[in-house]
Order: structure tokens, then C-alpha cells, then sequence
């Protein structure tokens, strides 16, 4: 599914003495299968932008077009939209609420109206793919989970939606690294398994650096970069300048390079500096 936002703006608390401007003319487009990253500062409109990708939050003025249909039509029902388009907020576990695993991560599928067949099947395709064991966890209570897997739990009631959109908002606060790098590679499992769109929001510019197609870059309520990991990572005063940065390997590579250690400017993930340096350690070695 497509999304088109036609200058969207949003403004909290209107016509009040704490009116905000929380969205300011917000244009962009996402086509079917991209997985985008995200970023921007806390206070940026990260949040309050995706949540109106699926209604949650009616827009003051502007479109919203997700696949051909303007959501901000009133003929439009919602719900249908929000089957479609799957929002995990940030600490998504605090909405677990269903005696079992199975009966939580079985909610979503069962407001489709599915067969239980079907619900079955999903529910263990979804925790196949968060890596929950089925049969060890179905039944045990949600909240006597650890907290990475109350978050996985919590995933899986998103995923066995089947979503054609999936807008995932911080979905690794607070997880240990470890944790988090898990549920990141199972988010890219995903997306590589139905190649639906995904929209990653995040404050880490080594997780999208590695896993998106294209960053969209948000400050001050507004759009101001988007392009590949490589283009938006190469205007690296302009992020400065907001206070984000790139890649903490980025840096590494820039140090190096002031050393005069003749490496690649662009690179932006760990594994493309491993297989730089290799390289440079080789070409030395036949010197």
C-alpha cells in the first residue's frame, strides 16, 4: 500500500493560549514496499505524523492517501483503514491485557472476523516470527513475561494483523541491546518475508542506517531531508545542525581518514567499514 500526505498540518489545543503547531505542511510520498526510517528529535512530529497515517489523529488540514483512498474523507471508515495500517506505539506491552499469550496476540485476528483455523495459524506464524516458542508460551500469562518478551508479545498482536502498512514507533526503548538488535532483525524479517511498507520511527542512526530503503528527516514540525541512508548521511553539518549526526562508525572512518588512512567517506554501517578496512589492511600488505 501507497501513502501520499498532502500538506498536512496539525495544531494542538487550537484557538486556546496553548495553541501548538504540531505538524507544519507536511508533504511526502511512500510507495508500496519501502521501508522507511524516521528520525528526528523528541518534539520533532514524528509521533504525531505517523499517528495519522491510520486515523488515530484527525488532521487540522490537509490529505492523507493511503492507497488511492483520502482517510480524512467522512464517508471513510476507519476501522478498515486500521486493518490495513498497523501502529506499534513505543512500549507497545503497556497494552497487553489478555489472561494468555495466545488469547492476546489472538485479539486483532478474531475483530477480522477470521476462522479459528486461520487465527490459529496466525498467531503461530506471528510468534514464529518475534522467535517466542509456541507451545512453551501460549499459555502462560502475559505479565509474567520478562519484559523483551512482553514486547514481542505485544509485536506479535501487530504482525498476525498482517498489516499492509506497519508503522513501528520506537519499538526498542528500553530493551537491552542485545534484546533490541533480536526484535530489529525481526522486523527486517518481516519486511523482507511480505514486503509490506514499513515506516521505522526512531532516534538510533545506526538502526535505520542498516535496515531502511530511505530516511525522512523531521525538525521543527517540519520535513527538511529525505533520501537513501547514503544521501541523507552525507549532509552531515545539516544534521549537525539539529542535533542528530550520523553513524557513530561514520565518525570512526572520518578519524581514520585524518590519519591518512586512505578509507571511503560513505560508510555508514559497520559491516561496510569491516570490509573497508580489510581492504586497506590487504592493499598494505602488498606494498
Amino acid at each position: 500500500m501507497s501513502i501520499k500526505v498532502e500538506n498536512l498540518t496539525y495544531i494542538y489545543n487550537p484557538n486556546t493560549p496553548f495553541e501548538t503547531k504540531a505538524l507544519d505542511d507536511i508533504n511526502m510520498e511512500i510507495e508500496t514496499g519501502e521501508f522507511i526510517g524516521l528520525i528526528g528529535h523528541t518534539g520533532s512530529g514524528k509521533s504525531t505524523l505517523v499517528q495519522h497515517l491510520n486515523g488515530l489523529i484527525k488532521p487540522t488540514s490537509g490529505k492523507i492517501i493511503i492507497n488511492g483512498i483520502d482517510i480524512t474523507e467522512k464517508t471513510v471508515k476507519l476501522s478498515d483503514i486500521r486493518r490495513r495500517v498497523g501502529l506499534v506505539f513505543q512500549y507497545p506491552e503497556h497494552q497487553l491485557f489478555e489472561e494468555t499469550v495466545y488469547k492476546d496476540i489472538a485479539f486483532g485476528p478474531r475483530n477480522l472476523g477470521l476462522s479459528e483455523a486461520e487465527i490459529d495459524e496466525r498467531i503461530r506464524e506471528a510468534m514464529e516470527l518475534v522467535k517466542l516458542p509456541f507451545d512453551e508460551l501460549k499459555d502462560r500469562s502475559p505479565f509474567e513475561l520478562s519484559g523483551g518478551q512482553k514486547r514481542r508479545v505485544a509485536i506479535a498482536g501487530v504482525f498476525a494483523m498482517k498489516p499492509e502498512i506497519l508503522i513501528l514507533d520506537e519499538p526498542t526503548s528500553g530493551l537491552d541491546p542485545k534484546t533490541r538488535d533480536e526484535v530489529l532483525e525481526e522486523i527486517k524479517t518481516l519486511h523482507d518475508r511480505y514486503k509490506n511498507t514499513i515506516i521505522l520511527v526512531s532516534h538510533s542512526m545506526e538502526d535505520v542506517a542498516k535496515l531502511v530503503s530511505r530516511i525522512i528527516v523531521m525538525h521543527g514540525n517540519k520535513i527538511i531531508l529525505s533520501g537513501t541512508p547514503r544521501e541523507v548521511f552525507r549532509e552531515v553539518e545539516a544534521l549537525e545542525s539539529i542535533g542528530l549526526g550520523v553513524p557513530q562508525i561514520s565518525y570512526l572512518i572520518r578519524a581514520l581518514k585524518e590519519k591518512n588512512i586512505n578509507l571511503k567517506e560513505d560508510i555508514f554501517t559497520v559491516e561496510e567499514a569491516k570490509e573497508e578496512i580489510l581492504k586497506w589492511l590487504r592493499s598494505r600488505e602488498n606494498v
